[in-house]
């Protein structure tokens, strides 16, 4: 699994938040990785230098072997904050995306009929 960080020229770019983020979503995504090819994630800050809450913007986008992308963002009053709750939420959207690869047995197809 790959991971690209991307920010915007508000958002510093470090070693140490490039850190941050692969071993949260490598932490996060563990079950994944051999599903997932990459993961990209656009950081962002959506009012620039002013003042106000919920402007740190993490767009996260899971690039799946033979599927389409899987887009989620999430904002929130600081960076570290946007990551985990947009990981939670791509979480959730792999979970359903599997859920519905899934073939589910039907529980009247385990009944099994006794010859009489």
């Amino acid at each position: 699994m790959n991971i690209q960080v991307r920010t915007d020229n508000h958002i510093e770019g470090s070693a140490e938040l490039n850190s941050y983020v692969e071993s949260n979503l490598s932490e996060h995504f563990a079950r994944f990785k051999n599903a997932i090819t990459r993961i990209e994630v656009h950081l962002s800050d959506e009012n620039a230098n002013k003042t106000g809450g919920n402007d740190k913007r993490c767009l996260l986008e899971a690039r799946i072997a033979n599927r389409q992308p899987i887009v989620v963002s999430h904002n929130s009053d600081t960076i570290h904050q946007a990551i985990e709750l947009a990981s939670d939420k791509l979480l959730r959207s792999l979970d359903n995306m599997v859920g519905k690869l899934t073939d589910h047995t039907s529980p009247k197809d385990l009944l099994v009929e006794t010859a009489t």
